[in-house]
């Protein structure tokens, strides 16, 4: 085994403590990566808050990050020491599923091995997150860093950004496309950037009047106020695919209705249950959906994509000394739109 330095919740505590943690020794095919930067994700507030009412063992959460390779396995060609490397919130799959052999290992029906909280499949053991300074992955399932982008601001878009990018790409969004975008943090800001480099005519939906001009920044034509009914009947039927990014339990029936004729209403942000009546789908032949994370190929496109379009996240780093700060704020949306951790600092004796 491996020794690491990271930041773990164990008993009844949401609260992360700095610990020594224990990494697998290099399997053939796997790599062993410095983390550089991770990001803050609201799963990791869901895991943490679960983690209270279910203690059972420890969690290190982090399922967004970059880094340097250190190390690599005696099978593993594609990759050397000193490589820039990121790694997003799928490990491993079954590699032979219907699923897996389409290229979206995310949707493997054997269940992917997730980077914190999963199953490792050879030896059952518990996955532990990148808040830590070392993480061991299969070689497959980490990506190269592009040249040109910015390691910290890229971290997040191992989830975030690859979570909008699949229902963008799947659903055909490009030039002549409209597109709305409800909701603008850490996911939403990072659909108005794909959606308007892909060429889409983009708008943003935000019950915040003061977002207007920080959607127009980041590449929105239109801004809707989701709380102003005139608004939002000005754009009856008017959008092709309206990616849903809203966090929080709340009713679709308004966003559906913006939909256009044979458009797809995408639900990314509340994985919970949801009422629809159907009448809203009925009226124009709308579609609902949803999407989450993405296969590898498809992650691999999407950091090329964003390389070449100079898109990655709009982050506020912090000291990984600072990551119960940084979940407290973020359980309070005070973020602007994604906190990233600098886990150097865990190279530091204190």
């Amino acid at each position: 085994m491996r020794s690491t330095t990271g930041w773990q919740a164990d008993g009844a505590t949401r609260t992360l403590r700095r610990t020594t943690l224990e990494r697998r020794d290099l399997r053939p095919d796997d790599i062993a990566v410095r983390v550089e930067y991770c990001g803050v994700c609201h799963t990791d507030l869901h895991a943490l808050q679960a983690h209270t009412d279910d203690a059972n063992g420890m969690l290190v959460p982090g399922h967004e990050f970059t880094g340097v390779v250190t190390e690599v396995g005696d099978a593993v060609s594609g990759f050397t020491a000193g490589d820039a490397v990121a790694v997003g919130n799928i490990v491993d799959s079954c590699g032979t599923c219907p699923m897996c052999r389409a290229g979206q290992e995310n949707f493997c029906r054997e269940f992917p091995t997730l980077t914190y909280g999963g199953t490792d499949r050879q030896d059952g053991s518990t996955t532990l997150g990148g808040y830590s300074r070392e993480y061991v992955v299969d070689h497959q399932f980490a990506y190269r860093l592009p040249a040109g982008l910015d390691p910290a601001a890229t971290a997040p878009l191992l989830c975030a950004g690859v979570t909008v990018w699949e229902p963008l790409r799947a659903l055909g969004v490009g030039p002549g496309s409209t597109v709305a975008v409800a909701g603008l943090g850490g996911l939403g800001h990072l659909a108005v950037k794909m959606a308007a480099a892909l060429g889409a005519t983009t708008t943003v939906i935000s019950r915040t009047p003061d977002k207007a001009d920080e959607a127009r920044e980041l590449g929105a034509t239109g801004f809707v106020v989701s709380t102003d009914p005139r608004q939002l009947e000005a754009v009856r039927d008017r959008f092709d695919v309206v990616i849903d990014t809203i966090s929080a339990p709340h009713d679709l029936a308004p966003y559906l209705r913006v939909v256009a004729m044979d458009g797809t209403l995408s639900h990314l942000g509340h994985l919970g249950p949801v009422t629809v009546d159907t009448i809203d789908l009925l009226i124009g032949r709308k579609k609902l959906s949803s999407a989450g994370s993405g296969g590898r190929s498809s992650t691999a496109a999407m950091l090329r994509f964003c390389a070449e379009h100079h898109i990655t996240a709009d982050v506020e780093v912090l000291p990984s000394s600072q990551v119960n700060t940084a979940l407290e704020r973020l359980e309070r949306n005070d973020v602007r739109y994604r906190f990233v951790l600098d886990m150097s600092d865990l190279d530091l004796d204190y």
